[in-house]
């Protein structure tokens, strides 16, 4: 706790933001018998001088009443953070959900497209999930996602505001995770040009004028100086393309039994903390710089998302699991919709 307290007095966002997942690793459990040592691969873009790194290093002596010792690991490269998780070189994880798909697609769905567009949406999905009986939606063989948290509304940041429609984006080079089978579908889908890209590299294709378009969540606009990409022509698109989240993989066979929930369960009583950083991260993007769509743009939107995401769905990409349980969601707050008289998705 006096991680996630220290972390919320500092000026940058992502730190705090960051610091959540950090205190993720405290527990009141009891301390084993035996003590054992774990590597933890920690992706970081700056690496082992960056924010996120130092905040799992500064929680390695919490992790201890885990009855586990953390040796972390810097990566700044997050496929490779991923991949020597997935070879044995690394007991567990920290990356973002898009990366999670391959370990285990229902979580890794989160982030479906257009599929949550509010706070409250979010806020419901993630307390499902963090109940006891969501454990084994959240477990695929030895691979356990052992806590999820918001990272905020993916939007799309351009370097010319007139550039405020779907139609717009006709031969546009937009910066898109080349392993992001579903980010890559929607960019060829609207008609716009898929310059490849990654974690470690996109902002930097924005902001030097390689792309025109890129998307991230508000916490990445100054850290990754995503203001020098917009200029004084740009904006910031305000429809919500997506849901991002940080999620901890785990290889559950080499941890204490109940890990993974009491991970869970800790990461879940940070929710309100996380959104309240996520907020101030969105207070940092002058209001001049949003555009937004007009509500019968807005439904075109929905509809479009929601006919991509049946279609990843249908192409294994995206789990039906959880579309239906963000579909039922989004029906509780909106009855009326057209897609909650259906069962499409």
């Amino acid at each position: 706790m006096k991680i996630i307290k220290k972390q919320l007095k500092s000026k940058t966002i992502v730190k705090s933001a960051l610091a959540l997942v950090a205190g993720a690793m405290i527990s009141t459990s009891p301390v084993q018998a035996e003590m054992i040592k774990r590597n933890f691969c920690v992706w970081d873009a700056i690496g082992a001088n960056g924010p996120l790194y130092n905040l799992m290093k500064s929680a390695k002596p919490a992790a201890l009443k885990w009855g586990v010792e953390l040796e972390l690991k810097a990566y700044t490269d997050e496929k490779i953070a991923a991949e020597d998780f997935k070879a044995g070189q690394c007991d567990s994880v920290l990356i973002t959900d898009v990366r999670v798909r391959e370990f285990n697609v229902f979580s890794g769905s989160i982030g479906a497209l257009g599929a949550i567009q509010s706070k409250k949406e979010m806020r419901m999905i993630l307390d499902t999930l963090s109940q006891p009986k969501a454990a084994k939606l959240l477990k695929k063989g030895k691979y356990e996602i052992a806590g999820i948290l918001p990272a905020g509304a993916v939007y799309l940041f351009a370097n010319d505001k007139t550039i405020d429609t779907v139609g717009e984006l006709q031969g546009k080079k937009i910066a898109t995770f080349d392993y992001d089978s579903a980010a890559m579908h929607m960019v060829r889908h609207v008609g716009a040009s898929i310059v490849g890209s990654s974690t470690a590299n996109f902002a930097g294709k924005f902001n030097n004028g390689s792309v025109d378009l890129a998307y991230a969540p508000a916490v990445a606009y100054e850290p990754l100086e995503l203001y020098k990409g917009v200029g004084d022509k740009g904006g910031v698109f305000s429809y919500k393309v997506a849901q991002l989240t940080f999620q901890v993989v785990i290889d559950a066979e080499k941890f204490p039994e109940g890990f993974g929930q009491n991970f869970r369960t800790y990461s879940a009583s940070k929710y309100d903390e996380a959104f309240k950083m996520i907020a101030e991260a969105e207070a940092t993007i002058n209001d001049d710089l949003w555009v937004s769509p007009n509500a019968v743009e807005a439904s075109g939107y929905g509809e479009m998302f929601r006919n991509v995401r049946i279609g990843l769905r249908d192409d294994g990409v995206y789990s039906p699991k959880m579309l239906t349980l963000m579909r039922k969601v989004r029906c509780s707050q909106n009855p009326t919709h057209a897609e909650c008289t259906e069962k499409t998705e």
